[in-house]
């Protein structure tokens, strides 16, 4: 790594130090007494002064740790820890001196020169740190003009936090060749301002005049918490003029992270349908993880991973991966091992429908939260593998259930889906069986047990937008089965984000569901696919209809009709009141007739007895699945 052109050893700052302290003890006599007779003669106390600041100053200095800093880069956090050291210093000086008075080894000293001392101390001590970070950028701008003029000019979108943090490394950074030329931003406090020398030069509405008066290269998006709508702005206004476009990741991907410019990364599909970032009560659920031993079946699926990174940033005593794919399993070891390296992070290979395994990593483990996500979840594999939908699903649930009790867990997260919601498929109905026995098993135990349904989320495997993008990527056609088909999405950060605060607030029993947001057209998500990819929908790439198939629903509902809602605690949470259909013994012979008839293999009875079992259900109505389109 490159180093500062300009460098200063802290012993060097130690001997700076010792000339400003007796240099601003005769400063303060000097500005109390004038030059004169009057000076001369308060010389004993003087130099008595100097003695005592000599020892004291250097050692408390020491143990704020002025000694230890890489002053190069110094920021305000260096300046506030130079006033408190300053000033603890110049009480102490000024403790000792009052003893030396009240002693009578002082008279007539002048109090008035102990706050004056306090004052030239905080500016020599801070001007001479300052001055080194002064210093060693007036050696990189020399460096840096002769790479600005040829290098890529940027115009920031977002002068923020984020923002100038951005541009601050890019200045910093001579051999990333980046030359930050101009902000823009919709605060109206900020307008004309500079922020590191880059002027704010208008708002979003001006990005198109504000590029071209600064002929800039490319534009940078440095807003955590844009919205999509705002991402789409820019986006179509850099397509226009074939600029490139770059973002800082939302504020869930940004979560245990810091902001910089290696977080820069291309435009994606989860930009552009990105919400308003949701609050979450870090008390609550701080309670409820932290310290605690936490197991995450699914571990090294999309969601189950992502639960585990979110997790692991509230410190859980130990962290237990539970999956049957070692491939997954061990990727997600070693990235959490890396981000977190205090974090005792127990990986499990393991079915969850292998019930005696399960039982004795419970027994094993002993966690007291545990977060369910182990599930088939493509709709049209699991309609042609019926079987291996109702074991992992409705089976695979039960025993973790049945593990969760026997071990006393206190709490279990059930992560469901909006397709569990009047089934077309046998996907959704084993899903809403799954939830049946987690709900089940809260109200006969009192603990709390809860399932939190939510919609799609973007860029898990096997989902839309990785298949639209290999359709893509091979010429096309994209495939979508209805102009009008819609669905919900969200980011898998932002969907496991609000399922730990859902998690926190469960008592037992209930069903929670996420706001989802407005529906989303397909067709609109297949076309920004294509338009990010730096094509034209039905010019570069077809867009193939393939026709709705018979028992599939245009959109989707988080809720069934005429069920009641209440609010929570949270805005974008809420909790579904909806009375268990099935429960105790009937739900048990229910689950295992299921089981017994997929083992059996007798897939028309298992889609009977599902149908039978779960209200306003349309699984018979399903045709075999056509693989030729995807949703």
């Amino acid at each position: 790594m490159k180093r500062p052109l300009f460098q200063v050893r802290n012993r060097a700052i130690l001997m700076g130090d010792l000339f400003l302290i007796a240099t601003s003890v005769l400063a303060s006599f000097a500005l109390r007494l004038d030059l004169g007779p009057d000076f001369i003669s308060f010389t004993p106390q003087a130099l008595a002064m100097i003695g005592v600041a000599l020892v004291v100053k250097p050692l408390v200095y020491y143990g704020y740790g002025l000694y230890r800093r890489y002053w190069v880069y110094a920021s305000t956090r260096e300046l506030l820890l130079i006033t408190v050291a300053t000033g603890t210093a110049s009480v102490a000086v000024a403790l000792l001196l009052m003893v030396l008075i009240l002693a009578g080894r002082l008279p007539n000293f002048p109090r008035s020169v102990l706050g004056i001392d306090w004052l030239l101390s905080l500016l020599s001590v801070g001007g001479l740190r300052m001055s080194v970070r002064l210093l060693a950028e007036s050696g990189q701008i020399s460096q840096k003009l002769g790479g600005f003029a040829a290098g890529r000019r940027v115009v920031v979108v977002g002068a923020g936090d984020a923002g100038a943090l951005v541009v601050r490394e890019m200045q910093r950074n001579p051999q990333l060749n980046i030359l930050p030329v101009a902000f823009v931003d919709d605060d109206p406090e900020k307008q004309r301002k500079e922020i590191h020398g880059v002027r704010v030069d208008g708002a979003l509405k001006d990005l198109a005049s504000v590029v071209e008066r600064h002929r800039a290269h490319q534009v940078v998006i440095a807003i955590p918490a844009a919205e999509g709508a705002v991402v789409r702005q820019v986006t179509q206004v850099c397509r226009q003029r074939n600029l490139p476009f770059r973002t800082m990741p939302g504020v869930y991907e940004l979560l245990g992270g810091k902001v910089s410019v290696n977080r820069l990364r291309e435009v994606e599909i989860s930009d552009l349908l990105r919400r308003s970032p949701a609050a979450i009560d870090d008390e609550i659920v701080g309670q409820t993880l932290t310290g605690k031993r936490v197991l995450v079946t699914g571990a090294g699926g999309s969601i189950g991973f992502e639960l585990c990174r979110q997790v692991a940033r509230w410190r859980p005593a130990q962290l237990g991966l539970l999956g049957h794919g070692e491939n997954s399993i061990i990727e997600a070891l070693l990235e959490l091992s890396d981000a977190f390296p205090g974090l005792p992070v127990i990986p499990v290979i393991g079915d969850v429908r292998d019930v005696d395994r399960i039982r004795a990593v419970f027994d094993d483990f002993r966690p007291q939260v545990v977060f369910h996500a182990a599930a088939h979840k493509h709709v049209p594999l699991m309609e042609i593998n019926v079987e291996e939908a109702v074991t992992n699903n409705v089976l695979g649930t039960h025993n973790v259930t049945r593990a969760a009790l026997a071990c006393a867990t206190e709490r279990l997260v059930l992560v469901s889906t909006d397709k569990a919601v009047q089934p077309t498929s046998v996907y959704g109905a084993t899903k809403r069986v799954g939830e049946w026995i987690v709900r089940d098993a809260a109200f006969r135990s009192g603990r709390a047990y809860v399932a939190v349904r939510f919609g799609n989320v973007l860029g898990s495997r096997g989902s839309i937008v990785p298949m639209f993008k290999r359709q893509i990527a091979r010429g096309g056609p994209v495939t979508v089965t209805h102009p009008e088909m819609k669905r919900f999405f969200m980011t898998i950060p932002e969907a496991v984000h609000l399922v730990l605060q859902a998690a926190s607030m469960g008592v037992g029993g209930e069903l929670f569901v996420l706001r989802m947001g407005e529906q989303v057209r397909i067709l609109d998500l297949a076309e920004d696919l294509i338009r990010l990819s730096g094509l034209e929908p039905g010019k570069d790439i077809e867009i193939r209809f393939t026709g709705i198939r018979p028992g599939e629903k245009l959109s989707e509902a988080l809720w069934d009709e005429g069920m009641s809602l209440e609010p929570t605690e949270h805005p974008d949470i809420l909790r579904v009141q909806e009375d268990l259909l099935l429960e105790g013994e009937p739900l048990e012979t229910t689950v295992d007739e299921l089981v017994r008839l997929a083992r059996e293999g007798d897939v028309r009875a298992i889609v009977g007895l599902l149908s039978d079992r779960i209200p306003a259900s349309l699984i018979r109505q399903t045709p075999p699945p056509d693989f030729t389109s995807v949703i």
